[in-house]
């Protein structure tokens, strides 16, 4: 697992997503699709180490309703696709006051709430993922997380990657706080993750988002050696 992690100077909390073990003995595509923290750190060093790497698309996953300046970036190199992607609604009430109000939102307790609220949201992102331009795909919040987590989530479940690898790639992203507030809840990561999987066809999931089968099986041959 570790040595997934790549080390973009000015970021903290990137790393590839292939070499995970699937379902049916395949694994994942190197160099495909990363996962990170906001770019808008990197420095000029670390925006060369992501062009070298053959990062040619960055989404940037945010949250309708909220400003985050943190995510705001002009990449230094020609050809860089920025692609924005709101797949969440902090105007949401109900979600406001169970989970952002709590801190809980630091933490996948949340995942099973958002993936019934806004599948829409979701399937938006993995689309976007699925029609970018040739080259490797970077996405993104601000600190690499539980945005960037729930899309992996999904990105991986439907890649077929076994449920074990996908709570060892979350746990790549350390965080005492988050871990903390799952105690508190008596969870913990392993969990929480397990049961936002629990019962999810991820498929139907995003076909009933809007996705279209052209995109799930574009995403899968990005993913999938």
């Amino acid at each position: 697992m570790t040595k997934r992690i790549l080390n973009w100077d000015g970021c903290t909390n990137v790393r590839d997503l292939g070499g995970l073990h699937t379902l049916d003995g395949r694994q994942t595509r190197w160099q495909a699709i990363v996962r990170s923290d906001t770019p808008a750190r990197l420095t000029a060093a670390g925006w060369s180490a992501l062009y070298a790497y053959g990062i040619r698309t960055i989404i940037t996953l945010r949250t309708h309703g909220q400003t985050e300046p943190e995510l705001n970036f002009s990449p230094p190199q020609p050809g860089l696709d920025i692609v924005p992607v709101e797949i969440e609604d902090i105007t949401d009430q109900a979600f406001l006051q169970q989970w952002a109000v709590t801190e809980l939102w630091s933490t996948p307790l949340y995942y099973k709430d958002a993936l019934q609220r806004w599948p829409d949201r979701h399937a938006a992102a993995i689309s976007a993922i699925a029609q970018a331009q040739p080259g490797g795909v970077l996405f993104h919040c601000a600190r690499g997380n539980d945005r960037t987590g729930i899309i992996a989530l999904l990105l991986l479940t439907l890649a077929g990657v076994t449920p074990d690898e996908i709570i060892a790639d979350y746990q790549l992203s350390p965080d005492p706080c988050r871990d903390e507030l799952l105690a508190r809840q008596q969870s913990s990561v392993q969990a929480a993750l397990l049961g936002a999987l629990a019962g999810l066809n991820v498929e139907g999931y995003l076909l009933q988002g809007g996705a279209n089968q052209a995109d799930l099986s574009a995403v899968r041959r990005r993913l999938l050696a």
